[in-house]
């Protein structure tokens, strides 16, 4: 489907990059690359495939390991780190301050409201009576690699991406791809947006009668091996381990207990099942779209989980965040031994990456290592910052939105008291460098006004958008953590990240050469044998690539 705002972002993408496709040296129709995968490990931290290497089976993660190049420095400098904006980090090859998504949703200061980073009423669900597809990537301001591939190919190459979640498959499949999936919670089902496809494709209705989920639902997840085998983790119902809903932390679980309490089948994103789901259909989609069967190579983003929403009931060292990796190593020794025999060695190109990372409960550093960390309340911190704010300017409401750790001023009302706006950020980020925990707090103007980009400062600076972002923006402590009264927390501080590149075009080895997560979109061009867009920050990382 081609619809009038797809047309109107071809048009922008055409002029965004002319520079490069003129000077674009594809490859011999025999040499170029038939498929290229994008695997997305959403919250995998670097140092999972060597914590767990001894129970890994040798076709999955360590033939990646052994055959591919792994980037043992690789990390993605987000201010908010979350899949909603590392997955188009990772995808368009700049960060958020380019690509505008700043959060999975922000103030829009013109609408005076809350905008969400992916809905978009204009569209409805295709494959579900459910809202979920009302989505699309219109808020996305820069294009993925799929968008520059359909491109320079003139809209020849396919391009799909599979996910458990809208903002992964959105924002890894771009403007103009030919497909996005991700699991509806109310069904179980894989559905799409309007804003991809006008008809659900009969494969996939096909797909959906198996009625996966319910089998999953129907069975406990029990431990893959034995317990004796988890020494890499801590113990079965650790004590700092909340658990699911605070009630269940030690194997099995009964999964259509949890489903009842979730009240949907989003429960199925936490376990193991969530990513055999998402593996079996991308090979279902890899068949039935017939990806890397030309000579034009075709894009596919596969978006797998680490546990989802309830990642911060367990921790990375739980005996269940080990299973669910074996688990995984599992599904990548079937996705690679699939596409060696359907597309062929040496004719497709797969990278190994995360949009998130995760850190380690506070609790558990606290408890077990007596690390200086704690808790950061933002509600009662921002409750002080508005009575600071009525002592300081007179009675009103100063504080119009907070997101994380952003917080939007009200300018409407700083206008109307004649008061200048970068006088009253800084002393609103003066206030809550007070607190403890933070590490620093600093005013939108000196992000407008000034280059952070290679200081200290990079993370929030590269993030920082002049229309989206806040007017105050602070970071925590590391190990520190924010804690909220009525909402989960989902918080990450640790930028590491694993990349690891293998298939066609790649050497093999490993490099401790910096790299950044928008590295990949350059270097994954250039493979293709198209020019670097003119819109990426990154490099191209020779050193992976051979001769």
């Amino acid at each position: 489907m081609l619809n009038r705002l797809q047309i109107l972002f071809s048009l922008f993408f055409i002029a965004l990059v002319s520079l490069s496709f003129a000077q674009q040296i594809p490859n011999a129709p025999g040499d170029q690359t038939r498929l290229v995968v994008v695997v997305n490990v959403e919250q995998m931290r670097a140092d999972y495939i060597t914590r767990y290497w001894n129970q890994f089976q040798q076709g999955g993660f360590r033939r990646l390991m052994q055959d591919g190049a792994v980037c043992t420095n690789a990390s993605m400098n987000l201010h908010i780190q979350k899949t909603a904006t590392g997955v188009p980090t990772l995808f368009t090859g700049v960060y958020p301050a380019r690509h505008g998504i700043v959060n999975d949703s922000w103030y829009d200061r013109l609408r005076r409201k809350e905008v969400n980073a992916l809905q978009d009423d204009y569209y409805i669900t295709v494959g579900s009576d459910s809202k979920e597809g009302q989505v699309s990537a219109a808020k996305l301001l820069s294009p993925t690699v799929g968008d520059i591939l359909k491109l320079n190919t003139r809209n020849v190459a396919r391009v799909f991406s599979v996910a458990l979640n809208a903002n992964s498959a959105v924002f890894s499949s771009g403007h103009a791809a030919d497909g996005a999936y991700w699991m509806d919670e109310l069904t179980g089902n894989m559905i799409s947006s309007s804003y991809y496809v006008d008809q659900f494709p009969d494969w996939v209705r096909q797909f959906n009668d198996r009625r996966f989920a319910d089998f999953y639902i129907d069975n406990d997840w029990e431990p893959l091996l034995p317990l004796t085998s988890y020494y890499e983790s801590v113990e079965d119902g650790y004590l700092l381990e909340p658990g699911y809903y605070g009630k269940w932390n030690t194997f099995p679980y009964n999964l259509n207990r949890l489903k009842k309490q979730a009240g949907s089948y989003k429960i199925l994103k936490t376990t193991p099942y969530g990513n055999q789901l998402v593996k079996d259909f991308s090979l279902a989609l890899i068949e039935a779209e017939q990806l890397g069967m030309d000579s034009t190579p075709d894009l596919l983003a596969i978006n797998f989980s680490s546990m989802d929403y309830e990642q911060g009931s367990f921790s990375p060292n739980s005996m269940e965040m080990q299973d669910l990796y074996l688990r995984l190593d599992r599904n990548m020794e079937h996705l690679l031994n699939f596409l060696d025999q359907r597309i062929g060695r040496d004719r497709y190109l797969l990278i190994l990456s995360s949009a998130c990372s995760s850190t380690y409960p506070v609790n558990y550093l606290k408890e077990e290592f007596n690390m200086p960390v704690g808790f950061v309340a933002p509600e009662s911190m921002v409750a002080l910052l508005k009575s600071f704010l009525n002592i300081s300017y007179g009675q009103g409401d100063w504080v119009e939105f907070v997101s994380d750790q952003q917080i939007y001023l009200n300018r409407d009302l700083i206008e109307k008291n004649s008061l200048h706006l970068a006088d009253v950020q800084a002393k609103a980020a003066s206030f809550i460098n007070q607190f403890e925990g933070v590490k620093i707090s600093l005013p939108a103007i000196d992000f407008e006004q000034g280059d952070y980009v290679k200081s200290q400062l990079a993370a929030i600076a590269s993030s920082f958008n002049f229309k989206r972002s806040g007017d105050v923006l602070y970071v925590l402590e590391e190990g520190w953590q924010p804690e909220y009264k009525f909402k989960r927390t989902i918080y990450n501080d640790n930028s590491r990240i694993p990349m690891i590149w293998m298939g066609k075009g790649i050497k093999r080895g490993s490099t401790l050469k910096p790299v950044d997560a928008i590295d990949m979109a350059p270097t994954l061009l250039h493979l293709l044998g198209y020019g670097t867009p003119p819109h990426c920050s990154g490099r191209i990382l020779e050193e992976l690539i051979g001769r």
